[in-house]
Formats: structure tokens, C-alpha cells, sequence
């Protein structure tokens, strides 16, 4: 796809302001022609992300091709259109789309953007639609009911867990469940009835919930995930162990965390090479040297798919008689971070990695993460502008 003009970015970057979730695709002369056009790879896992369509899971041939419900949008009105979703015999079935219609709406290297909602696919000519000025307008028009509905519906989701937030802070301090860095979370999340699992999707109907105790200087949990061992020169987390672990007591464990701009004690420190899209750990001890391996892409992934709306509620803690309490006081909001900084602040320390690996009474050994995590007061280095709530009135 070519390079989008200023204007094409400042209409894009109203619909990101707006929560709007889409992705791009150029029609080209030749495509418009033919009527054709390659379902690109980020068109691609834009479809499967929003469980609209698996490329992958679809045959070649046109009897297995899909049509879904489309519509083309204008300032006034919009048009009826159909996607046609398919893999010609061709060669490796390279995967196409096509929307009825479109000779009319497009010139060729024009840039439409594409968002998924309500079973449909919805059209907008970003080139051509003066996008902000029928977001701002007071008449309402297609893109603004259009903008309007997305975010109403992805609203009711957070306006419902806040309220409940609310009524939970209001209540006074909530005795901690257990005693353990990890109370300030579950007990959150079982004030709220929320079932405790070690899923990894978000807590609470798509949104995630992270707490944290609002007098410690903690980092924040982002997602776990293990390395790629295929790619490693180590192939389980207990090699980490043998290498790096320590005795604490009648414990052989590696409790620690690991950035790229320093090494720790251990010796070990991130690297990220962007020439093959891997993040790497590696240790100064020239025998080892690279020892495990993450692709950028997965981790980009485990993000969006962990955070795509995220809820970060901060505690007092309070001690009597003895036991802790939580008193839940403020949230930020947060939604669609921004995958590209995500790199770029593992590379500034920003963000770094926890090993939590100990091998227990029986031999076997555990591992809680690793955990990537982000620095206090770093938000907004990686997600666009947040909203923030007090619980307490």
C-alpha cells in the first residue's frame, strides 16, 4: 500500500480518536478494472482478529467462495454493496476480495478504510470523505450514526464494569483473600464476581481488569508469554533454571527481571533485533550467549489481544489487626495500544520481562510467566489517551 498523504493521516488518526477499530486497503487501476483486489496480510488478520474471516480455514475455487453484507458510504447516503471473500484456483490461491459496486466509489490508489461491525463490512473512502467535518457535524449523516453506534455499543461494556467498580469502592476497604502480591487482583476480581482462571483472554467481557497497590512504585502486569522454543537454543523454561537459578532457603529458584539496557545480576539482558522481527534474551557468559527467542509479531498480538480495552484500578492498602485491606479509589481506561511503541520501549527499558521459575518439593518446575511489564506512570507511552476515574465522589 502507498504512503498515505497528510490528510489521509489526519482522517485516520479521527477515527483511531474515536476507538475505531478497521484496517486499510488501494484499490488499484488494474484491481478496479478486473474487479479484484489482494486481500493483503494486514486485511488478512484484521478479518480473523475480528472473527469475521479465516483465509486460512478456505478452500480454493469459487464454490467455496464467501459473500458478506457490505455497505459503501457517501456524505449523504449509503450504498448496498456485497464482499466477496475468496481464493482462486490459481496458483497458490492467493486470497482476493471484491466489493460490488465500488467502480463508483473509488478511483484507483484511493485508500478505504474497512471496518468490521454488525456482521457487515463498512466502507469509507478515506481519500475522498471529509471525515472529521461528518464526525463534528450536528446533522447527523451516515459516518456519524455510524461512529456513533460502534461506540455506544463498546461503551455499555465499560460504563457497566465502572459502575460496579463504583459501588465496590463505595462500599469501604475490601478484605485481601489471601496473602500474596497478587491479592490486590484477586480479590478484585472475586468482589466482582468474576471467576479466577488462568485464561488468557480479558477478564471481563472483553475488557481486561489489571489492579495494583497504589503506594508501591510496582510495575504493571502487560501478558505472559514463554519464548519460542522452536527457535531457541533452550527448549524448556527448567534450562533457564539450571543455568541462571539460585538456592533462597530450601528453594532452587530465578526470581528476576530482565531489560535490555542493562544486564542483571544473573548476567542476563534483552535485546531486540528488528532486521528479523525477534526479541532475545541473552546472557554475558559467552558460552551461553542467546539462549531463547520471542517474535515481535506474536508479542504485538498477545497485546492486542490482552489489552484491546484494559481497565487499571489503583488500591490503598490498609493494615489492621493484622490483615490487609483494599481500598479500590481511581481507574484509567485505556484501549488499542499502540503496537509499534511497543518495541521501542522494551528498547528504552520501559518495558521488561520477569522470570518467576522454581522447581518445587517434587521436582517439577513452574513457571508463572514470563511476565512482560511496563513501568508506573508509563501508560500513555503505550496506549493512546486514556480516560480517568475517580471511585470515590
Amino acid at each position: 500500500m502507498r504512503i498515505l498523504t497528510n490528510r489521509e493521516e489526519e482522517k485516520l488518526k479521527v477515527l483511531t480518536e474515536n476507538s475505531i477499530s478497521l484496517t486499510l486497503i488501494e484499490p488499484t487501476e488494474n484491481g478496479l478494472k478486473k474487479s479484484i483486489m489482494d486481500a493483503t496480510g494486514t486485511v488478512r488478520n484484521y478479518l480473523k482478529t475480528n472473527n469475521f474471516h479465516d483465509y486460512n480455514l478456505q478452500l480454493q475455487g469459487p464454490e467455496s467462495k464467501v459473500i458478506i453484507e457490505a455497505l459503501i458510504y457517501d456524505t449523504e447516503k449509503t450504498i448496498i454493496s456485497k464482499t466477496s471473500l475468496y481464493r482462486p484456483k490459481t496458483k497458490k490461491g492467493d486470497p482476493r476480495i471484491w466489493f460490488s459496486g465500488l467502480t463508483k466509489h473509488s478511483k484507483p490508489n484511493d485508500i478505504l478504510a474497512l471496518i468490521a461491525f454488525e456482521n457487515k463490512l463498512h466502507i469509507l473512502n478515506l481519500t475522498q470523505l471529509p471525515v472529521k467535518e461528518l464526525i463534528d457535524s450536528v446533522i447527523l449523516n451516515p459516518v456519524k450514526e455510524l461512529i456513533e453506534e460502534i461506540n455506544q455499543i463498546e461503551n455499555e461494556v465499560s460504563t457497566e464494569l465502572l459502575e460496579m467498580l463504583i459501588k465496590l469502592a463505595q462500599g469501604g476497604p475490601t478484605l485481601s483473600l489471601i496473602n500474596a502480591d497478587t491479592s490486590v487482583g484477586r480479590t478484585l476480581e472475586t468482589a466482582l464476581g468474576i471467576d479466577i482462571n488462568s485464561s488468557k483472554l480479558p477478564d471481563y467481557k472483553g475488557i481486561e481488569l489489571k489492579a495494583f497497590r497504589n503506594n508501591k512504585g510496582n510495575r504493571k502486569n502487560l501478558f505472559a508469554q514463554v519464548p519460542n522454543w522452536k527457535l531457541s537454543k533452550f527448549k524448556r523454561s527448567a534450562e533457564i533454571l539450571d543455568a541462571f537459578g539460585y538456592w533462597r532457603e530450601e528453594d532452587f529458584k530465578l526470581y528476576c527481571t530482565v531489560s535490555a539496557i542493562t544486564n542483571n545480576s544473573q548476567g542476563l539482558s534483552l535485546k531486540v533485533d528488528t532486521e528479523i522481527n525477534h526479541l532475545i534474551e541473552k546472557s554475558n557468559d559467552k558460552r551461553v550467549g542467546d539462549f531463547v527467542v520471542w517474535e515481535l509479531e506474536k508479542l504485538h498480538q498477545r497485546l492486542l489481544e490482552k489489552h484491546k480495552e484494559t481497565f487499571w484500578v489503583s488500591a490503598d492498602v490498609i493494615k489492621e489487626d493484622g490483615k490487609e485491606y483494599f481500598q479500590y479509589k481511581k481507574v484509567e481506561h485505556t484501549r488499542k495500544p499502540i503496537v509499534s511503541q511497543f518495541d521501542l520501549l522494551i528498547e528504552q527499558g520501559v518495558i521488561t520481562l520477569d522470570h518467576l521459575i522454581k522447581r518445587n518439593s517434587k521436582g517439577r518446575v513452574v513457571e508463572k510467566g514470563p511476565l512482560f511489564k511496563i513501568k508506573p506512570n508509563s501508560l500513555d507511552l503505550l496506549f493512546p489517551p486514556s480516560n480517568k476515574y475517580d471511585l470515590i465522589i
